[in-house]
């Protein structure tokens, strides 16, 4: 296959990605926004375990789903985490942990505690003055929201792909 193809190839991967990412997070929209949620799409954040090409597919889904269905607020910050988590999980992408991609699950979890859990929804939408407390509470529910979506989720979806032949052709083929 040509540099041209694989390019094409990759590109369209990204924009299917992004779409999936936007498709599930307004259907299951009632559990993608809010302060308490499991954002079912996040478990795409690991899809960077397959290539490059993927950091830029799920945080385009990111900015568009927020965009589409969160505040400006959200569009900054948590496509800013999804980024960061991304890049980070495929920094990570061959560490596997009894043949799961358990530490790849991480940063997503991690990065979205901190920015949207301690700072976004502490410091934009919390109804009192921001405390420690608060920040600690909110890192807390996001965490757990990611851990379900991600190292749940996420670490399933990648082992799926990764033992179908069809499907870790689909998204890894180069």
């Amino acid at each position: 296959m040509n540099m041209k193809n694989l390019s094409v190839r990759r590109l369209v991967r990204c924009a299917v990605i992004a779409a999936v990412y936007v498709v599930v997070c307004l259907v299951l929209a009632p559990f993608s926004y809010g302060a308490v949620q499991v954002r079912v799409a996040e478990a795409l954040c690991l899809l960077p375990v397959f290539g490059a090409e993927y950091i830029v597919g799920v945080t385009l889904g990111c900015f568009l789903a927020n965009l589409l269905g969160s505040t400006v607020v959200d569009v900054v910050f948590g496509t800013l985490a999804t980024l960061l988590a991304c890049l980070v999980t495929y920094k990570l992408r061959d560490i596997r942990v009894k043949g799961l991609a358990i530490p790849a699950s991480l940063p997503p979890v991690a990065f979205n505690m901190i920015i949207v859990g301690a700072f976004e929804i502490t410091f934009f939408f919390s109804d009192g003055a921001p405390t420690a407390m608060l920040a600690v509470f909110n890192a807390v529910t996001v965490g757990i929201g990611e851990l379900i979506s991600c190292t749940i989720l996420g670490v399933a979806l990648v082992k799926l792909i990764e033992s179908n032949a069809g499907l870790n052709k689909i998204f890894t083929e180069e």
